[in-house]
Parts: structure tokens; C-alpha cells; sequence
């Protein structure tokens, strides 16, 4: 029997070396990849929080203001807006005040952004290969619920990883010895404040206001890389012939300011409940905190007490933190990567 056209056992062991070592290259890149977005969404989202974090103390004091207390003529308001509980702050506590809980927020901002920036492209490909049968980048053609659904599913994940880091963040933000709003826990410092949430209620103390925090970035995360991708998308679909392509500072730069309008009005209620959850003073018992006992109740009893628009405090000073936190994070994430690609 002739088997000249049969390949041969070591031409069929070559084949299948060959084949075994271009899937794991695939998979190391793929790894790589996945560990380089984690690495340039910590990078980008640490020097954008190091320009906004002033306006994130300035919302959180504003957030607070007030807390369950019907409006009236004689109520005390240490903080009347943005531009005034900015001057305040900076006024009678420095720079110091004002970069209140900048170093959990670089945790935070690594465990959140890290996170959802490293995981939201193999996210969504995954689930572009499950619903539409295809890779997400196969035609260049977006799938928006698949985006939303995966940047949702991201962003609750880093906000889970940070919870801890984001509680002692807010109650060093609340912290005033001069106009002071809300609870005051009066921490020294990060590590001062995560021993004694530790040493009152263990575990459950350090993640507790978790599930309202959850809620604050599956919202954010699902509207800002999903808005996003659709922006930077139709600008480079549309402008090209302006020089606004898919790799322009400029697109990142427009794409980011419509993105953070967005996240801002969706988020904004969202973080007003977190904000109040995670300072609130702990139940005496351990379980839950005084005031409220889930996101739910919070919304809730804010709503009833101090009206609708309540859930919007802050709101300005939101768009101010977030708007260039935004651009800050995404100009410099896609320069990082842009880096990356040629160095790397």
C-alpha cells in the first residue's frame, strides 16, 4: 500500500509542536494585554485623581450638607456652592484640606479602574462572541447593550476589589474641624482609619456600604466605557477627513467631555446614596449603620426628607470632578497604551 501522500510521524509531531506553541503565544499576548490595561487604567486613573480630588472633597462635603434635614429659612449652611465650599476649604485647611483622602483614593482608583479598564475589552469580547458570534473589533461596529452590560459588569467588580479603600476615603473627606458636615469619624490617616474599621467590625465593617457602591460604579462604569467606545467611535467615523482619527489626543479629548456629562447624570444619585452609606456612623450592634440600613432605605428616607433633588447634590461639583477626571484618565490611558505598543 503506497503512503507517499500520508505525512510522516515526525513531520505530524512537528505540526502539532508548532500549533501547541502559537496557542500558548496567543495566550501569553492575551495575558499580557489583559495585565498592560490593568497597569494603564491604574497609571491614568492615579494622575487624573491627583487633579480632581479637590472637587471630589468639595462633593462629598456638599453631598453631606443637610443630611435628612427639611429646608428652612433658619438652616446653618456652611457650604452655599462649588466656588464658595472651594474658597472655604482651601481657606481655613490649605492644600491639605483640600487633598483630603488622596491616598486611599490612589487605592481605590487602582482597585476601580485597574479593574475595569484591564477586564472591560476581554469582558466584552467574551460576551460579543456569546450574544452577536463574533469578536468585538471583528467589523468595527459596536454592540451598545453588549458594551453597557460589560462595563456594568466591570465596574461593580473594582468597586467591589475598593470598597474599603473608598470608605475611609469618605470619611476623611467629611472630616472638618471647621465646617464639619455629616458624621466625623476624625481619622489620622488611611492606615489609622482601615485599623479601627477593622477593630470594630471586622470583615463586614470594612466592606460595609459595599452593595450602594456597587450600585454607584456598575452604573458609572456602564455608561463610561460604553458611551465612550460609541464616541470615540462616530468622531473617528465621521471627522477622519478633519484629522480626528481613532488615535487623535483630540477625539479621546471630545469623546471624554460628552462621556462625562453622561456618567455625572446617571451617577449622580448614586453617589449621593454611597456617599451618605459608607459615612454614616456603625449601628451599635455592629450591623448596618444609625441612619440607614441599605442603599434602598437610603434612597428612600433622602428622597422624603429633603425632595427629589436631593439625590443631585453636588451635582456641579460632580461634573467639575468627574468631566476632566474623565478626559484626564482616558487621554492618558490611550497614551499609555499608545506607548506600550511601540516599546513593548
Amino acid at each position: 500500500m503506497s503512503t507517499a501522500g500520508a505525512p510522516s510521524a515526525p513531520a505530524t509531531a512537528a505540526a502539532a509542536a508548532a500549533a501547541a506553541s502559537a496557542a500558548t503565544a496567543t495566550a501569553g499576548r492575551s495575558q499580557n494585554n489583559i495585565l498592560f490595561a490593568w497597569f494603564a487604567g491604574s497609571m491614568a486613573s492615579c494622575g487624573a485623581v491627583t487633579f480632581t480630588n479637590p472637587f471630589e472633597v468639595v462633593k462629598t462635603r456638599l453631598q453631606l450638607q443637610g443630611e435628612l434635614a427639611r429646608a428652612s429659612p433658619g438652616m446653618t449652611r456652611p457650604y452655599h456652592n462649588v466656588a464658595q465650599a472651594f474658597w472655604v476649604i482651601g481657606k481655613n485647611e490649605g492644600i491639605r484640606g483640600l487633598q483630603k483622602g488622596l491616598g486611599p483614593g490612589y487605592m481605590y482608583q487602582i482597585m476601580l479602574n485597574g479593574t475595569r479598564l484591564g477586564f472591560y475589552e476581554p469582558t466584552k469580547n467574551v460576551m460579543y462572541q456569546v450574544f452577536a458570534g463574533r469578536p468585538s473589533d471583528a467589523t468595527g461596529k459596536q454592540v451598545l447593550p453588549l458594551n453597557v452590560a460589560a462595563g456594568g459588569l466591570c465596574g461593580m467588580a473594582g468597586a467591589a476589589l475598593g470598597s474599603p479603600f473608598f470608605l475611609v476615603k469618605t470619611r476623611m473627606q467629611s472630616a472638618s474641624k471647621f465646617a464639619a458636615v455629616g458624621y466625623q469619624h476624625n481619622y489620622t490617616s488611611a492606615v489609622d482609619g482601615l485599623r479601627r474599621i477593622w477593630r470594630e467590625g471586622g470583615v463586614r465593617g470594612l466592606y460595609r456600604g459595599m452593595d450602594a457602591a456597587m450600585m454607584r460604579a456598575g452604573s458609572g462604569s456602564a455608561v463610561q466605557l460604553a458611551t465612550y467606545d460609541h464616541c470615540k467611535g462616530y468622531i473617528a467615523r465621521n471627522l477622519a477627513h478633519r484629522g480626528l482619527d481613532g488615535n487623535s489626543v483630540l477625539t479621546h479629548f471630545l469623546a471624554s467631555m460628552v462621556t462625562g456629562f453622561f456618567v455625572c447624570t446617571v451617577m449622580n444619585p448614586f453617589d449621593v446614596v454611597s456617599t451618605r452609606m459608607y459615612n454614616q456612623k456603625a449601628a451599635s450592634a455592629g450591623h448596618g449603620g444609625v441612619l440607614y440600613k441599605n442603599p434602598l432605605q437610603c434612597f428612600y428616607k433622602t428622597v422624603s426628607a429633603e425632595g427629589f433633588f436631593s439625590l443631585y447634590k453636588g451635582f456641579l461639583a460632580h461634573y467639575l470632578r468627574l468631566g476632566p477626571h474623565t478626559i484626564l484618565m482616558f487621554v492618558f490611558v490611550e497614551q499609555i497604551k499608545a506607548l506600550g505598543k511601540k516599546y513593548l
